[in-house]
């Protein structure tokens, strides 16, 4: 991925002081999403490290994982898999609790989501501490594929997550 690729993405970010609790700064990937061009220049750089990984199927991570890991499985010809909040899927769900630095949450996909052989690439939008990443590389490993790694738009390299993520590729565009 190219520096100047880095540098549109992290001039698109919108940066919000204070949210979503005092002391945060967030950073909003909306302006990003907006912009066709560099969405898909994005998905592409997401995308291109994987491309000869055998890649069969993109977990997205519920929401804005779901945006990019959809773009993410069309440009590798793979298949999408929605990794859910409680609740959210009709039929027989497989769940994976996991401690967030301010509680606890969940994950759940379709028990049937993969089939047999599959290889799948786990996708979101930002890699923070690692706790919802690492819930969703345990997801799909107790639903039977292969896990051929991670691929997020944003890393906050100062909060550790990718220490939580062993065992397979962890790439990021920003951070």
């Amino acid at each position: 991925m190219s520096d100047e690729l880095r540098r549109r993405l992290d001039e698109r970010m919108r940066r919000i002081p204070d949210w979503p609790k005092p002391g945060i700064l967030f950073l909003d990937i909306t302006p990003v999403l907006a912009d066709a061009v560099l969405l898909r220049d994005a998905v592409d750089a997401m995308a291109g490290a994987y491309r000869d990984a055998g890649v069969t199927h993109v977990a997205g991570i519920e929401a804005r994982g779901f945006v990019l890991g959809a773009g993410v499985a069309l440009a590798l010809g793979a298949g999408f898999v929605p990794l859910r909040k409680p609740g959210k899927l009709p039929s027989e769900r497989v769940r994976q609790d996991y401690a967030l630095e301010y509680g606890s949450d969940a994950l759940e996909a379709h028990r049937d989501a993969f089939p047999a052989g599959a290889r799948a690439l786990v996708v979101d939008d930002v890699l923070a501490t690692g706790g919802t990443a690492e819930a969703a590389g345990r997801l799909v490993r107790t639903l039977g594929a292969e896990l051929a790694g991670w691929s997020f738009l944003l890393e906050i390299a100062a909060l550790g997550g990718r220490a939580r993520l062993g065992g397979a590729p962890v790439r990021s565009l920003v951070g």
